[in-house]
């Protein structure tokens, strides 16, 4: 498959599942960025347009730290980005899984985020 056919492919899943995302106006999203060695995740704000907290396994709080696989490095990270939550406010958020499945790191980054006592 053509890189730019996989980039268009890539961005049209992640319309259809914000489309129905932004309807949730009222509470914050969290967006997650998966790569190949990291994970990364944030909680945005759609009404100011700005992000609130984030946390990723490529930060120097995360990069200390050693982990059996990319699995428990992506739950750690929901966890911390909880916690950081919490700190500014936020309980409840919209899960935007930005067209990635939602299994492996994925899935297991939101049940960090919900261990860490965020509500979605």
């Amino acid at each position: 498959m053509n890189v730019a056919l996989k980039v268009k492919a890539k961005k049209r899943r992640q319309l259809r599942v914000r489309k129905h995302i932004l309807a949730l106006g009222e509470r914050p999203r969290l967006c997650v960025f998966r790569s190949s060695k990291h994970i990364y995740a944030q909680v945005i704000d759609d009404n100011q347009g700005r992000s609130l907290v984030s946390a990723s396994t490529n930060e120097a709080e995360m990069r200390g730290k050693t982990f059996a696989s990319k699995c428990e490095a992506a739950k750690e990270v929901g966890k911390l980005l909880a916690a950081r939550a919490k700190q500014a406010g936020v309980d409840r958020v919209v899960f935007d899984r930005a067209g990635y499945l939602y299994h492996g790191r994925v899935k297991l980054l939101a049940e960090g985020a919900r261990e860490g006592g965020l509500e979605f």
